[in-house]
């Protein structure tokens, strides 16, 4: 059985670039692109983790915070990326609640280390 990861983005590229990766590490995937829905499909699809692109339009930071503070989904992993050139996003993300945040240059490259970060158990 394939783990869940839940991938919300409108920007084509990353978007797509980090589907077809995940998919390459064996990971089925679940895209969104209306904020609104993200804390509930969360909670009901269940997933392993969840990436969030933070250039999305809409109400994400509190998208983030509603997974982040129902007990039913706070121990999903929340890795959020954003453009290079506005680390004012992974910022907003990170007090949102997110456990990762990277810039979208580093995502792909880096994505099978982030996943076993974030996936790690102490």
């Amino acid at each position: 059985m394939q783990p869940l990861a839940i991938v919300f983005y409108e920007r084509l590229m990353p978007g797509s670039q980090l589907v077809n990766r995940l998919q390459d590490l064996n990971y089925r995937v679940l895209t969104l692109n209306n904020p609104a829905q993200l804390a509930a499909t969360v909670k009901r699809e269940t997933p392993l983790l969840v990436l969030i692109d933070m250039a999305a339009r809409g109400e994400i930071t509190a998208a983030i915070e509603k997974i982040r503070t129902d007990a039913t989904t706070n121990h999903v992993p929340v890795i959020a990326f954003a453009p290079d050139e506005k680390p004012e996003l992974l910022a907003a993300a990170q007090q949102a609640g997110a456990h990762l945040t990277i810039a979208d240059s580093g995502l792909a490259t880096h994505l099978p280390a982030l996943i076993d970060q974030v996936l790690h158990v102490e």
